[in-house]
């Protein structure tokens, strides 16, 4: 022990922290089985009531289809599947969801219909606009790349610093 500096301790590891983290591993999986149980089902279902809106009109056009999207969507809140990793105040971008996409696209298509344009310049329209919605993400496809690297490169550290033999004896 040198006298040049405080000693320094590791902290002392809990034998039964893994239970915490497989406990989240198996509920994730059961929530992802869910999760994809509930889709398969309300794939049909959702056909089946936007058929019967199209054939029987109700209240609103859609109702019983909207009515099943409702279901789905408070199920999905029931279910949440990655409940394990929320933080308090976490945000997504709202640019960058599906719906977000889907509607810029659409955007582009009903400018370019309205104009009376050919095939090729929505193609090429929808070109550009994929290219920019590309160049848009670019910045945190890059942090999470970094994130990715980062990370890997501590878990090969760490694996590469156990001893063999001594992985499971923790």
């Amino acid at each position: 022990m040198s006298s040049a500096g405080p000693m320094m301790v590791k902290p002392e590891r809990n034998k039964d922290d893994h239970w915490p983290f497989l406990r989240d591993v198996v509920v994730f999986q059961l929530k992802m089985f869910l999760d994809n149980v509930r889709d398969f089902a309300l794939m049909p279902i959702s056909l089946a009531a936007a058929a019967i809106d199209l054939l029987f009109r109700g209240e609103r056009q859609g109702s019983l289809f909207y009515q099943v999207l409702r279901w789905g969507k408070h199920s999905e809140q029931v279910i949440n599947v990655y409940s394990a990793v929320e933080t308090p105040g976490a945000q997504i971008n709202h640019d960058y969801t599906i719906d977000a996409v889907i509607a810029r696209l659409e955007g582009v298509l009903a400018r370019e219909c309205e104009k009376g344009g050919t095939a090729a310049s929505v193609k090429t329209a929808m070109d550009r606009a994929i290219r920019q919605i590309q160049i848009d993400a670019s910045v945190p496809r890059e942090r999470a790349r970094e994130v990715w690297s980062r990370a890997s490169n501590k878990l090969r550290g760490k694996v590469e610093s156990d001893p063999p033999g001594d992985s499971f004896t923790r």
